[in-house]
């Protein structure tokens, strides 16, 4: 499967090719017609690239141009060899080859020299075939001094040595590579050359090099969403476990490589490919037969006897019968083909209809929920910290504090429920903050024990007194793996104990490696559904009929967990209690820690006293909001639309706007191109509810100079003012 490498190295060299500077209108629509074809083949979308690509050669044939007719045969040549015709793909690669040779474009002829040999190897296992073929490519790279393609051909010169086991010769091209990676500019690439250095190392018995290398080909893979590279990374690493005898991990990356083996083989996708690559097969003879008749046509001009004339004629016709004869049992055929694959689709058409509408209710959903719940959590976040400066006696109050903790948890666990799929995909990333964990674990047990007090529960904590005061990590995650953990343990257990318990297991350089138990001795798990407790919207049955939750807090537990490179274990008996063990390593280098102190430690100070316009709707929010900016010394006007923000920016002056975007009579948008119509060049900051990624690109096309989402720290806002009215002084 390693095959694709050389197709993208080809993708990459053409797409790098295809953005010169061209007047010709005509020569640039064939090259956009080509980068798009590049796009879809990468993608695996042969169909669309097919069409693409053939689009692109009928141009180029019309032009007479032998450089975007070569480019064009390629393209398709690269589809025909991803969709297993080899021969058809083998006959475009030919072709390709004749008219780079023709436009004396030798860079790209040296690509295709090397595509031929990626199909004689990977395809055909005609090593002999394909080492001529790389050679061919690698000479012409030399001449033209082009470093990054003999890296590339010779990255395939050594997995072909090695799977032909003469390891020395592959090692021979592979050290070549390492003294040349950094010519390596894709990252897929370098995923490639770490699932070779492992087989290297291997081949050396040097295995904790080849563990290191097989894993950080996984990592790019994984990290790129790379499925071939990382498929063939699965592969081979679960290969070398096998060598090594580590059965069991072994088998994991076995069936992970299965997964996404038949994820990338389509069989629906690469049957629709081959239909569109039969009509590209029929257009390409239909030339041919043209070509043939215009010589034909061209020879009988300078034909002198009338009876060779005739002949020709009489040829020509027979042609013409015979082929209409061929055309008319192909349209016959393509007629029953087509009637049978709209039957056979007619379903699937229906099944894609209501997914696609489905998708769409979820998507107005979620953006909905998002807005509607972040709304008024902007509102319960400001007028908690509102509470918290105006009365001071009350700073110390555990409950105003377990107020803030929980509104802070609940603002958490709604961006992580209504973006559950970005989890999964890992795009979370981690924060590192400075934390103590007792002080996490002790607003988790304040949060939490109005749940004990009615269950008649007991909650203890247990902190081992060698865990360093200070430790860097994600705090918000860490205690909402505790709150779901310490509120499932109070609900299934009545007058018993929960125990929370952290010690530190051991310590690697600045690395503290803590080992957490959260632990009851409430109602348990019966042991058939143990392994299916942290799947999504799973609720095990109960004799009692008061337990309630939608499923999530275990299924998110176990994600968190993960994120932080480690695994959640649980024990229950029936009757007995239920325990969870996690260990999760957290630094404690006292120099990350100061760090991470003084960056945070924003000096918003300034005695200069900025005008700002708030246009906001919501009348809670208002008052938030306005706190916000007289706490900071402030001037603010507050309007409730677009269009008495507009009359007031013609009367008076301001530094600043606070702009929310879902507003009655006009939005926030709009409001803001109506501001930037009048030559208004002063800041706008987009206050919203909604998520980051659905309005961003809207807000900067409107005008606008920076997006918030509610609710936010106020010190953040501080600094985005700050340096937004500092840049637009300047």
């Amino acid at each position: 499967m390693l095959q694709r490498n050389l197709l993208l190295f080809i993708l990459f060299l053409t797409s790098s090719l295809l953005f010169s500077q061209e007047r010709e209108v005509t020569k640039k629509e064939v090259r956009q017609l080509l980068h798009s074809a590049d796009s879809c083949l990468y993608k695996s979308d042969y169909k669309n690239s097919f069409t693409f690509s053939n689009k692109a050669l009928s141009f180029a044939l019309e032009m007479k141009n032998d450089d975007l007719i070569a480019r064009s045969y390629n393209t398709i040549a690269g589809n025909y060899e991803e969709i297993v015709e080899i021969d058809k793909a083998l006959e475009y690669y030919e072709k390709s080859l004749f008219h780079f040779e023709r436009a004396s474009n030798d860079t790209l002829k040296g690509a295709v020299f090397n595509n031929i040999g990626n199909i004689y190897f990977y395809r055909k296992k005609d090593f002999e075939k394909a080492i001529h073929y790389y050679n061919h490519a690698i000479e012409i790279s030399e001449k033209l001094k082009n470093t990054y393609s003999i890296v590339l051909t010779k990255l395939n010169l050594t997995s072909l040595y090695f799977d032909a086991n003469d390891f020395n010769k592959g090692i021979f091209h592979l050290d070549y590579v390492e003294k040349n990676k950094n010519y390596i500019r894709i990252i897929d690439v370098q995923a490639y050359l770490h699932i070779l250095l492992g087989k290297k190392f291997h081949f050396l018995k040097q295995y904790d090099e080849a563990d290191f290398n097989f894993n950080e080909a996984i990592r790019i893979g994984e990290t790129n969403n790379s499925k071939i590279y990382l498929s063939d990374s699965y592969h081979d690493y679960s290969k070398f476990l096998f060598a090594i005898g580590k059965y069991e991990k072994a088998y994991v990356f076995l069936d992970k490589h299965q997964v996404l083996k038949n994820e990338i083989f389509d069989l629906e996708k690469i049957k629709s490919a081959k239909i569109i690559g039969m009509d590209i097969a029929l257009d390409e003879s239909k030339r041919e037969l043209t070509a043939v008749n215009v010589e034909n046509v061209l020879q009988s001009d300078n034909l002198k006897k009338t009876k060779i004339i005739i002949s020709l004629i009489l040829i020509f016709l027979v042609l013409m019968l015979f082929l209409l004869y061929i055309l008319y049992r192909n349209n016959i055929f393509r007629k029953k083909m087509n009637e049978y694959l709209e039957k056979n689709n007619e379903e699937l058409k229906i099944a894609k209809e209501k997914a696609e509408e489905a998708s769409k209710l979820k998507t107005q959903f979620i953006s909905t929920i998002s807005h509607e719940l972040r709304t008024p959590l902007y509102g319960v976040v400001g007028i908690t910290n509102m509470l918290s400066d105006e009365h001071k006696e009350l700073a110390e109050s555990p409950h105003l504090n377990s107020l803030k903790f929980s509104a802070r948890y609940l603002l958490s666990l709604v961006n992580d429920l209504l973006q559950i799929n970005k989890i999964e995909e890992n795009k979370v990333v981690l924060e590192n903050l400075t934390m103590n964990i007792q002080d996490e674990i002790s607003m988790v047990s304040n949060s939490l024990s109005f749940i004990a007090s009615r269950n008649k529960n007991t909650l203890i904590t247990h902190i081992d007194e060698n865990i360093p005061d200070y430790l860097v990590g994600d705090k918000l995650r860490l205690s909402q793996i505790f709150m779901n953990l310490v509120s499932n343990a109070l609900k299934f257990t009545q007058n018993g104990e929960v125990r929370i318990n952290a010690t530190l297991e051991r310590k690697e350089g600045t690395i503290c490696f803590i080992k957490f138990e959260v632990e009851d001795t409430g109602v348990g798990i019966a042991e058939k559904d143990i392994s299916k407790i942290f799947d999504k919207f799973v609720q095990i049955d109960r004799k009692e009929d008061d337990y309630q939750g939608a499923g999530l807090g275990l299924s998110i537990v176990k994600k968190l967990v993960t994120l932080f490179n480690s695994e959640i274990f649980v024990e229950s008996q029936e009757g007995k209690g239920t325990k969870f063990t996690f260990t999760i390593g957290f630094d404690a280098d006292m120099g990350k820690v100061n760090e991470i102190i003084n960056h945070i430690k924003v000096d918003l100070s300034n005695d200069t006293v900025y005008r700002v316009l708030v246009v906001e709707d919501n009348k809670i929010n208002q008052i938030v909001t306005r706190k916000i900016m007289e706490k900071n010394n402030f001037k603010t006007v507050i309007v409730d639309d677009g269009y008495a923000a507009m009359e007031a920016l013609s009367k008076e002056h301001f530094d600043v706007v606070l702009m929310d975007i879902n507003m009655p009579l006009i939005n926030g948008f709009e409001t803001t191109r109506l501001i930037r119509k009048k030559g208004i060049t002063i800041p706008i900051i987009a206050l919203t509810a909604f998520a980051q990624e659905e309005v961003s690109e809207e807000a900067i096309s409107a005008g606008m100079n920076d997006v918030l989402i509610k609710p936010f720290e106020p010190s953040k806002l501080m600094y985005i003012i700050e340096t937004l009215v500092k840049r637009n002084t300047v």
